[in-house]
C-alpha cells in the first residue's frame, strides 16, 4: 500500500495579472514592430520625419521584436521589460523633440514596461549577477 503525496501549487493573483500584461504588451510590440520591418510607408515617412535615416526603422522595429520575445521568457522578461522602457523613453523624446508629436502613446507603453520591469527587478539582477560571475 502506498500513498501519493500530492504538492498543491498555489496561484497568486498578481503573477497572473503581470504574466497576462506581459503578454499583451508583447503583442502589443510584436504589432508595432512589423510595419518598421516589413518597410510600411508610413513608418518610412515617420522615420524620414525624424531625420535618424532607414537604418533606425529596422534597429528599433528589431529592438522591439526582440523585447517582445523577451517578454514570453521567464529568464528574460524583467531584462526585456527594462530595455522595452529605455527604447521608450527614447520613442517619448522623439515624439517630443524631433516630431512634435504628443507623447501620450510612447508614455503609456513606457508606463507598463516600467511597471513590469520593477516586479521583475530580482530577475533583472540575477541576470545581471550571472553575468557578472562569468
Amino acid at each position: 500500500m502506498s500513498t501519493a503525496t500530492t504538492t498543491t501549487r498555489r496561484v497568486r493573483p498578481g503573477a497572473v495579472v503581470l504574466w497576462v500584461t506581459q503578454v499583451v504588451l508583447a503583442a502589443m510590440f510584436v504589432m508595432a514592430s512589423l510595419p518598421k520591418l516589413t518597410g510600411d510607408p508610413v513608418m518610412i515617412e515617420l522615420f524620414d520625419a525624424v531625420g535618424a535615416g532607414q537604418w533606425l526603422r529596422y534597429v528599433v522595429g528589431v529592438l522591439e521584436l526582440a523585447g517582445a520575445i523577451g517578454l514570453l521568457v521567464p529568464r528574460l522578461c524583467g531584462l526585456a521589460a527594462f530595455g522595452l522602457t529605455m527604447l521608450l523613453v527614447g520613442a517619448t523624446l522623439t515624439n517630443i523633440v524631433a516630431l512634435g508629436a504628443s507623447p501620450a502613446i510612447p508614455l503609456g507603453y513606457l508606463l507598463v514596461a516600467a511597471v513590469i520591469a520593477w516586479f521583475r527587478r530580482e530577475s533583472i539582477l540575477a541576470a545581471i549577477r550571472g553575468l557578472v560571475r562569468r
